[in-house]
């Protein structure tokens, strides 16, 4: 008789893997009104993210919540997606309640924390499909960077305009269609015209390291856990061809 295939993977919800009870975290704080922060982070629960935040701040420093609870909740999400353990859903709703945590402490400390540098991201013109630009938005944003979101189907005039406004460190941009990511060699050459020299990290499905070293300033994104550490090159003092050395050799 001949063996039936398992299919029982097709139907699991990996949107709710590794939620509620935050499955393969490590992190934990002694602090019990910090744990409370880092576990709602952990679950991307934004319902008592509020009520966890405003109760470390009646004993602590928002800096302190910021940094021991947020942001220490948040790489543990980054390193939890590294290892397979959370999928796109979880770092979404990670980041989410991280967002609204942050945006208490900004108030009680009467301005913004300082992020480490703005880049701005964005799906080809002519392209919907934007999950792996959500993936780069949530985690630099986990790894404490500002990000000018432009969204789908972006023209390139608009990522030009973007990149005047912001000033950003990194650019970022995903295709999944050979039609559409021919968008990228066009910002490129706008970018340099323009006399601008950041990295413009391109990646996708349809998107090859071959096809982003043919034009200046392309970086090739093989995987969306690469964004941060690029990120963070070219706050360091990279220039694009050294980013593009160390990523891409």
């Amino acid at each position: 008789m001949a063996t039936v295939a398992n299919y029982s993977n097709i139907f699991v919800r990996y949107d709710l893997v590794g939620t509620g009870d935050a499955k393969g975290a490590k992190l934990s704080s002694k602090d019990a009104a910090l744990q409370k922060v880092i576990q709602c982070v952990l679950e991307g629960d934004s319902d008592n993210i509020v009520d966890a935040v405003n109760e470390a701040l009646a004993t602590k420093d928002p800096m302190v919540v910021i940094n021991e609870g947020l942001i220490k909740g948040m790489n543990e999400v980054s390193r939890l997606w590294d290892e397979g353990e959370y999928y796109l859903p979880q770092a979404i709703v990670a980041s989410d309640a991280m967002l609204i945590g942050l945006e208490i402490c900004e108030k009680k400390l009467g301005k913004s924390v300082e992020k480490k540098g703005t880049v701005v991201t964005h799906t080809a013109e002519g392209d919907i499909h934007d999950l792996g630009q959500k993936i780069v938005n949530a985690l630099l944003r986990a790894n404490g960077f500002e990000v000018v979101d432009l969204g789908k189907d972006v023209p390139v005039d608009e990522v030009i305009s973007a990149v005047k406004k912001y000033n950003p460190v990194m650019v970022t941009g995903t295709a999944l269609m050979t039609t559409t990511m021919t968008a990228f060699e066009k910002i490129s050459k706008r970018l340099v015209k323009e006399g601008y020299k950041i990295p413009f990290v391109c990646g996708g499905g349809a998107v090859s390291n071959e096809y982003v070293q043919g034009y200046e300033l392309g970086v090739y994104g093989k995987d969306a856990s690469q964004a941060p550490g690029m990120a963070s090159d070219a706050v360091n003092g990279m220039d694009w061809m050294q980013i593009r050395e160390k990523w891409n050799s």
